[in-house]
């Protein structure tokens, strides 16, 4: 039998609680699970694609069958460079499954052999968002239960509250 292999690909600009809950979920249902992690520099990261990489895998070192890598390029060429059969995307609200599902039938038609699960996070981060976490930080505000404590670390360096 062949592995099952998926990839979860993100900004996780930063990473939260939320994605970790999904990087656990997938793991649990895949032979080896790939969180790749996206350059996307429209999307104007804080942090650098080194720092986020660094932070997830130090999430996600007690998962044996979780690789992390950078990425850059379609998600549907690095399923196939990876021998992955499925990309795995969190879903928290309904805009969120309006614009992943309109990601899923662009890669079906660019890859028809690859499939997309949904993962909802569990309830207590259906409403995270990065750009929340990021926003609330930089204000001050305590959001500790819903990011690891190295990312919390990592975002207080690069933020510094306003007054």
């Amino acid at each position: 039998m062949s592995e099952r292999t998926a990839v979860y690909p993100g900004t996780f600009d930063p990473p939260t609680n939320g994605h970790l809950d999904v990087i656990r979920r997938a793991a649990k249902l895949f032979d080896k699970l790939i969180v790749a992690i996206a350059e996307n520099p429209d999307k104007k990261p804080l942090f650098t694609i080194e720092e986020r990489t660094k932070m997830i895998k130090e999430l996600t070192e007690n998962l044996p069958n979780v690789e992390v890598i950078a990425f850059n390029g379609l998600t549907v060429e690095l399923c196939r460079q990876k021998n992955s059969s499925c990309i795995v995307r969190g879903i928290r609200t309904f805009s969120d499954y309006e614009y992943e599902f309109q990601m899923a039938l662009t890669n079906r038609s660019l890859a028809p052999e690859i499939e997309t699960i949904f993962i909802m996070p569990s309830e207590e981060f259906s409403f995270l968002s990065s750009s929340m976490v990021k926003q609330a930080v930089s204000l001050g505000g305590d959001l500790s239960q819903f990011i690891p404590q190295n990312v919390l670390r990592c975002l207080k360096r690069k933020l510094k509250p306003s007054k």
